[in-house]
Formats: structure tokens, sequence, C-alpha cells
């Protein structure tokens, strides 16, 4: 008698093997599935994109220093939502509008 496996011995660890990859790819699948899910309700919980944004300085008591149209790729990331009657005011009072997304076109003013 031979001491090499059978060739039904191989067939089984072949497929023993293949059930662990396919479990693996299952996993994998479950995975991304899961990561899929959270991403969709992380959008669906992100709040709307407000309409205009005014953009603050540096430091405490950080000052305004531009109006923006809301989702402007430029605004820097300290800043806060704002009505358009603030908007308004703001460049009103002389506030910087910027230059790439252009406030006081959209609200109207005429530069």
């Amino acid at each position: 008698m031979s001491d090499s496996p059978s060739r039904l011995a191989m067939l089984r660890f072949a497929r023993r093997i293949a059930v662990q990859q396919v479990e693996q790819i299952d996993r994998w699948i479950a995975d991304e599935e899961r990561r899929e899910a959270e991403r969709e309700q992380g959008e669906r919980a992100r709040p709307p994109t407000p309409d205009w944004i005014m953009e603050l300085g540096i430091g405490v008591g950080s000052q305004p220093i531009e109006v923006h149209v809301g989702g402007c790729y430029a605004a820097g990331k300290r800043r806060r939502a704002i009505t358009r009657e603030q908007a308004l005011a703001a460049l009103a009072d002389g506030m910087r509008a910027c230059i790439h997304c252009r406030p006081d076109t959209e609200l109207g003013i005429l530069g």
C-alpha cells in the first residue's frame, strides 16, 4: 500500500479549502455590505447644505471675513450657516464676497 493520499482524500482536502475560501469571501461581502449601509445611513443623516455661509477668521472670537454661497468649494473650515437676510446685510456692510461662488451676484447685488 502506498503512503500517498488517495485521490478521494485529495478531493476532500481540495473541497475543504474551497469551502474556506467561499466562507472568507462571504465574510468580505458581509463586511462590504455593512460599510455600504453605514455610508448610506451617514448620507441620510447629513444635514442639508446651507444656502449661505459666513467664513470666520482665526482665533478667539473669530470675526466674519467672507460670505459664500452654501457648498462653495473655496470656503474654509471655520464657517457658519447664515440666512439670506444675514448674507445681504453682511455684504451691504462691506463684508467681502467670495470671488469663486459670487454670493453678491446670486443675491442680486451689483458689485
